[in-house]
């Protein structure tokens, strides 16, 4: 899954790809490089970030959707809170919904989800990104998420979303420290026995940066690789939400080479 992010302040590459030409080119190297998912975001969570109000998001969104939808001949997922949001980018060709708040910010989201039968990526977060960062402390990082996860599977199911459309994300750096993003990396195969697929976005996050020294997000991506090794290796399949395609994408691909004896096309990783 490659990030196209339609802002000016996200924390790694925000103001790059605003422009809809600019959005089309990142989405055409994406799809070059080996991209299975463009997931495009238009308000920034990371960290400490401000709110975006409804029709800044639809401003800085709906253009790129559209023109990426028609440019680009792969699945589109919305990484977005609001149930107005998704219904707008849905009519222009999305049909995955990326939601940091697992469908519980916007009171008509579930039904939203439902009554269009997308698909939803689930993702688990305390607080908001102004606070997040200050509810980092759990008894037990990967059963209270794992709890978390399966209460909002349940809610959905309620809802009347289908279980073969729901995704569950961890949520890396969100509301976790250090400690917390590794136990969590760690207990993935813990989360896995829900029984549905993983997204897991660990692309550029500080926790990378806090292991090895390196203060710049852009400068992330070897770290961002190995990571993305090793949670092949520990799961098998996963979405895998980064920033450089080309090189995860090259990585999986001799990885699972030297890990299938010789059969690069048994699809492991």
């Amino acid at each position: 899954m490659g990030i196209l992010n339609a802002t000016p302040d996200s924390f790694s590459d925000g103001g790059k790809h605003v422009s809809v030409d600019a959005a089309v080119a990142r989405a055409r190297a994406f799809l070059a490089q080996g991209a299975d998912i463009i997931d495009i975001g238009a308000e920034s969570t990371r960290p400490g970030a401000p709110d975006v109000d409804e029709k800044t998001e639809m401003a800085r969104l709906l253009p790129v959707v559209e023109a990426v939808a028609a440019s680009i001949p792969l699945p589109i997922s919305i990484d977005t809170r609001r149930a107005r949001v998704m219904r707008a980018a849905h009519a222009l060709g999305a049909r995955m919904m990326n939601d940091v708040s697992a469908l519980r910010d916007d009171p008509d989201s579930l039904r939203t989800v439902a009554e269009l039968d997308l698909d939803v990526c689930l993702m688990h977060r305390r607080g908001t990104p102004q606070t997040m960062q200050q509810q980092t402390d759990y008894a037990d990082v990967v059963t209270e998420i794992r709890d978390f996860l399966a209460e909002r599977v349940r809610a959905c199911r309620a809802a009347g979303i289908a279980a073969e459309r729901i995704v569950l994300d961890p949520g890396i750096g969100f509301a976790k420290d250090l400690d917390g993003n590794l136990r969590l990396l760690r207990g993935l195969d813990a989360l896995q026995r829900l029984g549905f697929p993983l997204l897991v976005g660990v692309s550029r996050k500080g926790f990378i940066g806090t292991l090895t020294g390196e203060a710049e997000p852009a400068a992330r991506d070897p770290g961002s690789v190995a990571a993305a090794l090793w949670i092949s290796a520990r799961i098998g399949p996963a979405i895998l939400r980064v920033h450089d395609v080309g090189a995860t994408v090259q990585a999986l691909r001799v990885w699972a080479a030297l890990d299938a004896d010789g059969d690069p096309d048994s699809g492991k990783g």
